[in-house]
């Protein structure tokens, strides 16, 4: 028994440490980071995912936590300035605190929600669902969190940058204001890398669930 639980602990941190690993190197390849935050970065959950994929919600909801931790100290300076003033992105405690909470701990905690899928029949159809599932919720919290604390960007977002040429935006700004407005607006703007990412997640999910000991790695 403790020699299971010594292979699962030392796996799941393996899974945890790619993860993480991922979401590091992607920081540093520019066209996959958007300006004002979010990075596109290429199937990073799935390593988290397949930890409950593996043992379950109890070690899915855990890995996933410990990954969001290991986000935050990661990305410190991105966060740190949000509590600091006079720096660009001081917003206040308040503020601060909600980006914290929702931006990294919800979000990428929520991600082993996947787990709950993994007792599906066919294993590719369980990583798969799992992997949609825990991605769209992660984008869900993100954009709350835009809509919340990152609203006031709206009216410039859909008129000073490439938005502005298309009829969409003109569309948006026509038809919402105050917190719709908001709400357009993150869900755009967090589409933009995490559509991407959802799709290459999601196509990673298939691809690894055809390697025999994935697989066969389900316990229970």
């Amino acid at each position: 028994m403790e020699n299971s639980k010594t292979k699962k602990l030392v796996l799941s941190a393996m899974l945890v440490a790619l993860g993480t690993a991922i979401s590091i190197l992607c920081e540093f390849i520019p066209f996959l980071r958007l300006p004002f935050g979010g990075t596109i970065t290429l199937a990073s959950l799935l390593p988290v995912i397949l930890v409950g994929y593996f043992y379950g919600p109890g070690w899915g909801f855990g890995a996933s936590f410990v990954f969001a931790a290991l986000k935050l100290v990661v990305e410190f300076q991105t966060v740190g300035a949000l509590f600091t003033p006079g720096s660009d992105s001081y917003a206040g405690v308040g503020i601060a605190l909600g980006v914290l909470l929702l931006d990294y701990i919800c979000a990428y905690t929520a991600v082993g929600v996947a787990s709950f899928f993994r007792k599906m029949k066919h294993p590719a159809a369980a990583l798969a669902v799992g992997s949609l599932v825990a991605c769209l919720v992660c984008y869900a919290f993100h954009t709350l969190s835009g809509t919340l604390f990152y609203g006031a960007w709206a009216e410039w977002f859909f008129t000073e940058t490439v938005f502005g040429g298309f009829a969409f935006s003109k569309w948006v700004l026509d038809t919402f204001t105050g917190t719709g407005l908001a709400f357009v607006y993150s869900l755009v703007y967090n589409g933009c890398y995490m559509i991407p990412e959802t799709v290459i997640t999601l196509l990673a999910a298939v691809g690894v669930s055809a390697i025999p000991a994935v697989r066969k790695g389900r316990e229970g």
